[in-house]
């Protein structure tokens, strides 16, 4: 049982050392000499700006409005009317006839993100597609840094962007803001160092398309089609690289039962294809794959062993255990106060390297005391509920969608 609890405090403690290293080397030897600086393009190659959309009445049309002020010349808008149930489709006709640039693709029953984003890519001119959501704001100069990586090198595939949390007004919200910076942002910096991306944005990445081609395109049967075509172009021999200067702004949930729901999609993504290509892991071409996919695996079994360990100590003030099974504490020690000031040290890592984008997130500091208790219990107790789900999921079935919770507005 030492072992046990061992495992359950070294391996947080050790990631985040991991994260923190990597994102530093990321944003002081490659990211830094490229802040402030504006992308030189050899030429301006027509972009397909793809939005998948349901039941989007409420933010649509500042989506598409938003797009027209961006700084590249040469883009096209498509947008996928998913089988919306309210005004969507009316709204997306009216911004037609005002926008020359933006196309129509309209589904007339629910068939999915991945599904929608396939018909977009079909419909499309351009070479380069860049996919945001139906509520982002992208900022104006976004999607010259992307373009810039498909032009420096043919093997790039990708290149996943840097979304920034919009509605800040609830404890929620402002922690989320802490979240984007300083666990997202700095794993996509640190996985970058390690050579390899667990999942593009899915809010807002750009592709090239003759790697979704080569792939196959989005798979219509995952949860979260971002980490499966993530995974697949990679194991393509694709590169996927993260731009810190490509912004967009977005709506998070700011409920509890919104987060839940969020992070049970998102860990059940991940535990799909965790399994989906548990086989191709096997082969030695996929060999730079594995530290990726072993930490993955390793962090839904330290989520297990922690649930675990908890329930254990509840269960010793219940029933006699056998003397191996017994947890008598896990309330905060030594190693507790260790994991604390390490926590706090990732936050002001995190802040630090992301406020240059975002200098007013440097208010929701106070808030963010609150993070790590927060997302270790969600993030646990939705990828316990996750696996199997993921396990006894029909593989065939089709991965519909509903509009997310987009909090309080």
């Amino acid at each position: 049982m030492n072992y046990l609890l061992d495992f359950v405090f070294y391996y947080p403690l050790t990631m985040s050392f991991v994260w923190m290293s990597g994102a530093f080397i990321f944003a002081f030897f490659r990211e830094k000499k490229f802040f402030g600086t504006k992308p030189e393009l050899k030429e301006y190659p027509l972009v397909s700006i793809l939005i998948p959309c349901h039941n989007e009445e409420d933010c649509i049309e500042d989506t598409i409005t938003y797009l027209q002020y961006q700084k590249y010349p040469n883009f096209e808008i498509i947008a996928v009317d998913d089988a919306s149930k309210d005004k969507t489709y009316e709204i997306l006709l009216k911004l037609q006839k005002k926008f020359k640039n933006l196309r129509i693709i309209r589904l007339m029953s629910n068939q999915g993100k991945g599904t929608g984003l396939n018909m977009a890519m079909m419909a499309s001119k351009g070479e380069i597609l860049v996919c945001i959501d139906a509520d982002a704001l992208l900022e104006v100069d976004a999607v010259e840094y992307m373009v810039w990586h498909f032009q420096s090198s043919p093997r790039v595939g990708a290149v996943t962007g840097n979304p920034k949390v919009r509605n800040r007004t609830t404890l929620m919200g402002k922690i989320q803001v802490g979240e984007y910076s300083t666990i997202i942002g700095m794993i996509k910096r640190a996985q970058r160092i390690l050579g390899k991306v667990y999942t593009v944005s899915g809010v807002v990445a750009a592709f090239r398309k003759k790697a979704l081609l080569d792939v196959g395109g989005w798979s219509n049967n995952m949860v979260t089609e971002d980490i499966d075509v993530s995974w697949k172009l990679q194991l393509d021999h694709w590169d996927i690289r993260y731009e810190a200067r490509s912004l967009c702004w977005i709506y998070v949930p700011e409920t509890i039962k919104g987060i839940c729901k969020q992070r049970l999609r998102w860990a059940q993504g991940g535990n799909e294809v965790l399994l989906k290509y548990f086989w191709k892991m096997i082969e030695w071409k996929n060999r730079r794959m594995w530290p990726l996919y072993l930490e993955y695996a390793t962090s839904v079994i330290w989520c297990y062993l922690f649930i675990g360990t908890v329930i254990l100590w509840i269960l010793n003030h219940f029933i006699n255990l056998p003397e191996s099974l017994i947890v008598r504490n896990i309330m905060p020690g030594w190693t507790g106060i260790i994991l604390a000031v390490t926590c706090t040290i990732q936050l002001c890592v995190g802040v630090i390297i992301d406020s240059r984008y975002d200098p007013s997130m440097r208010k929701v500091i106070p808030y963010l005391i609150w993070y790590p208790a927060i997302y270790w219990i969600i993030t646990c107790i939705t990828t316990v509920i996750a696996l199997p789900r993921a396990i006894f999921k029909k593989k065939t079935e089709l991965a519909v969608w509903e509009s997310p919770d987009r909090g309080l507005k």
